[in-house]
């Protein structure tokens, strides 16, 4: 039988403006929240267990939450639209933020590591947000506006970490520890988030783009979507026929990891988009978690440490923008490409620091934060654009489970290079891996696409 696209009377671009607004204000709320835990984890860890190795630990947790997360906020996002992943996300590192607090009053470093996996929620939340804003983006604008998005969380981030001193103040008159403090701001932070989001995602980007996608037959009714109502049942799903199947149908783990896997097989350019977000925001994680160690090692203030975190999450989020339009213009390869070389010189800068010397730190770890930048942007975009759209919350599941993955095992080993070897090593280690990349990546370019 002929079909025909779904015709809706909706103006598309309000709605995306809508959509950049409310997932904007949710990142600068839920940023700030994320950052209080990159800021303070290891250090909290590091003097609960008294061990270097074990302070690597903590941000190992935190990315490997958001890994264990990110399928589950994929499938929950394939089922039931955007809202119901990132509110899946933000619930969770509600819930880790709260047992930080009681672990810190109990003093166990086991139980607040286990705190930090739920924490890893607020970065699961955080990454699927910035794919949330290319559900309606128009061609050639994915980079764009998935970038305005990620610029957003800069408000938040930066802010968190010097947040944690007047944290720390504020909960002994209430009757926690000052360590506490911090992270009972998280949970706050992130209910907030996951308000906003519950509120204001309406309707759902994703169940929309996929509407306006699908085919329908000539005979079936068109109705045409209030954009700022939901529906009666108080979601965004399809109307009965045709065009809800895909919605109805339950997306469980072992088949968003199939769909994901098809995906990839028939899209080389998504392969090399998936590999370089992890090779970035593997190296991004590795220097960085160990940064707070290794300058408190150094005599530096957590005042001190605040800032030069601050500085890093800057260098992540400020600029994004600019990655964005320059991935839209030149090329999303040529700009991962940009990212990894600007990583190398991070990792080299920031490990070849002498003693004391805390703005070359600093500078190194803005680079990092620049770089990182690059690589998700970029790969991001590009992995996208390469499959369908009726696929793309199980990849962008798989892209996310695979960089946390990544990510946790780099903190792991970051944590026994630093413990055995010192911070240097762990820059040059870094820039190594990176540069390997690099080199696959512009080989891997100009050979003929095969799947796999």
């Amino acid at each position: 039988m002929t079909t025909t696209p779904l015709k809706i009377p909706i103006d598309v671009s309000r709605v995306q403006r809508r959509v950049l607004i409310v997932l904007s204000a949710a990142q600068t709320v839920g940023g700030a929240g994320v950052a209080v835990g990159l800021a303070l984890s290891s250090l909290v860890v590091n003097r609960l267990s008294g061990s270097t190795v074990i302070s690597g630990f903590a941000g190992t947790a935190t990315v490997l939450g958001a890994a264990l997360l990110a399928l589950p906020t994929a499938r929950a996002a394939g089922r039931g639209g955007r809202r119901a992943g990132l509110t899946l996300a933000y619930a969770c590192a509600f819930a880790g933020s709260v047992i930080a607090v009681l672990a810190i009053a109990l003093a166990s470093w086991q139980l607040l590591l286990a705190g930090l996996v739920l924490v890893g929620g607020g970065s699961a939340g955080n990454l699927a947000a910035r794919y949330s804003a290319t559900d309606l983006a128009p061609p050639g604008h994915a980079a764009r506006h998935l970038s305005w998005v990620v610029w957003a969380s800069t408000v938040g981030t930066v802010a968190g970490p010097n947040l944690v001193e007047p944290a720390e103040a504020v909960a002994e008159p209430l009757g926690l520890s000052g360590a506490a403090g911090p992270f009972a701001l998280s949970a706050l932070t992130f209910a907030v988030t996951a308000l906003i989001i519950n509120v204001g995602l309406r309707p759902d980007p994703f169940i929309l783009a996929r509407r306006i996608a699908e085919p329908v037959t000539p005979l079936d009714p068109v109705t045409p979507l209030d954009p700022a109502a939901p529906s009666e049942a108080g979601t965004d799903a399809p109307a009965s026929g045709p065009r809800s199947r895909v919605a109805a149908a339950p997306d469980r783990g072992g088949r968003t990891l199939r769909t994901a896997w098809e995906a990839l097989r028939q899209a080389p350019q998504a392969r090399r988009a998936l590999a370089g977000i992890a090779i970035s925001h593997t190296a991004m994680v590795s220097v960085m978690s160990m940064t707070p160690v290794h300058l408190d090692h150094e005599g530096a203030s957590i005042s001190v440490i605040g800032i030069v975190i601050s500085v890093h999450i800057a260098g992540m989020y400020v600029l994004s923008p600019v990655v964005g339009w320059l991935a839209d213009r030149i090329g999303r390869r040529n700009v991962m490409l940009v990212g990894m070389g600007v990583l190398i010189c991070a990792a080299l800068l920031a490990g070849s620091a002498g003693h004391h010397d805390v703005p070359q730190v600093g500078a190194g770890l803005l680079l990092l934060g620049v770089g990182w930048s690059c690589g998700l942007v970029s790969g991001s975009a590009m992995l996208t654009e390469a499959v369908p759209i009726e696929r793309r919350p199980a990849v962008q599941g798989m892209s996310d489970l695979l960089m946390n993955v990544c990510g946790a095992t780099g903190t792991i080993l970051a944590g026994a290079i630093v413990g055995f070897a010192g911070y240097g090593v762990l820059g040059a280690a870094v820039a190594v891996v990176v540069g390997i990349f690099a080199v696959w990546l512009t080989v891997s370019s100009r050979r003929p696409a095969t799947a796999l």
